[in-house]
């Protein structure tokens, strides 16, 4: 049966390879998969204000519980009402862009179909992986050391949206330690630290009436937070635990309702309904320590709209994709991109969603 090829640059092959590269971005995609969505009930919440109208920003506020006495008795309370308060915060989209080329006439022979199958795949694998470090390194409020990041170490972020670092009641160590100074190589990850900081999560308004208490994720009627760490901080927790509280802490996973849900899919298991998940981006350091030569990783606990991303177009046309030839008609090329923008959520000065846990972990091959 004869095929029906799509000539180079047609605009009905740029529409239909666009909306797939949307969808294999999506698929692949460690946070889109798991823990970003449209409403509040998510770690990280789409914006979209933006798809459909003009503008580079949209705002969003909190808005701040009422605090002051009430009236009693026969007491006039004309005069004495207290102002509704808001919090706002901003995310900017902007374009990002990425082209890839086909080579010239002479050092390819494939079918236009192939070369774009090619493309779509590696342009898919290249986006996830951009869009998950540009999620880690916001919610982490840092870059970090990551060897494989697309970004330099010394990237200051997207579209005008500031790489805020935690405020320091959203910043937590493993036992004692009190500062990024004081972490030894023994400060390591371990259920503790995780049983301190759901707690504290809870308690944060009750002891600062300024700061907001992080809400959880919702998941069939129980609340739950996640905890992203990375894999030298999973293996400190597995030694520390044991092989019998490792087991007890799979089991509670997967024991738990909503276990189906999304935020527990490859999950580690669950500690005071704690969903612990592990990934290789997490971000990592190596100047912690009195000496500033720990190596350290920041280990995310994440609750309800812990970030939020907006984009400029609408689900299906996310991705762009435009098909050119160069040098003279001999060289394809592919330029996909999205609008897009991203941040962690503060209020106040104080993060929303986000409690950063600092503790040491290295490579066992690290000196």
């Amino acid at each position: 049966m004869m095929q029906t090829i799509i000539p180079w640059g047609d605009p009905k092959a740029q529409m239909k390879w666009g909306s797939q590269l949307a969808v294999d971005t999506n698929t692949a995609g460690y946070f889109t998969k798991k823990f970003e969505g449209k409403g509040d009930n998510n770690i990280i919440e789409q914006k979209t204000e933006l798809e459909g109208d003009t503008g580079d920003r949209v705002s969003f506020d909190l808005s701040v519980q009422l605090r002051g006495k009430p009236t009693t008795g026969d007491d006039r309370v004309t005069g004495k009402e207290e102002s509704l308060r808001f919090y706002t915060d901003q995310v900017i989209i902007d374009q990002t862009r990425k082209s890839v080329s086909a080579g010239g006439k002479m050092s390819r022979k494939r079918t236009v179909h192939d070369l774009r199958k090619v493309a779509k795949a590696r342009l898919a694998e290249y986006w996830a992986k951009y869009m998950d470090e540009l999620k880690f390194i916001y919610l982490s409020g840092m870059r970090g050391i990551n060897e494989d990041f697309i970004e330099p170490e010394d990237w200051t972020g997207h579209a005008g949206n500031a790489i805020q670092p935690p405020d320091a009641q959203h910043v937590f160590y493993p036992g004692a330690v009190a500062s990024k100074a004081t972490l030894t190589a023994a400060d390591t990850m371990n259920r503790d630290v995780i049983e301190v900081v759901s707690s504290e999560s809870k308690m944060m308004r009750a002891q600062d009436p300024k700061t907001a208490n992080m809400k959880p994720v919702t998941v069939e009627g129980e609340d739950h937070y996640v905890v992203v760490m990375s894999p030298f901080q999973e293996r400190d927790m597995r030694t520390a635990v044991g092989a019998t509280g490792w087991l007890e802490i799979s089991k509670a996973a997967a024991g738990a309702e909503g276990r189906a849900s999304k935020i527990f899919k490859g999950g580690l298991g669950m500690i005071n309904n704690v969903i612990l998940h592990c990934h290789e981006s997490v971000v990592r350091a190596r100047d912690y320590g009195a000496g500033s030569n720990v190596h350290a990783a920041r280990a995310l606990f994440l609750g309800r709209q812990a970030g939020v991303i907006a984009y400029g177009t609408s689900g299906g046309a996310r991705f762009s994709w435009f098909e050119d030839k160069i040098d003279g008609d001999n060289e394809p090329i592919v330029i996909a991109g999205t609008i897009v923008g991203m941040k962690a959520t503060v209020f106040n000065g104080k993060r929303f969603g986000t409690i950063a846990i600092d503790t040491a972990a290295k490579s066992a091959r690290a000196a």
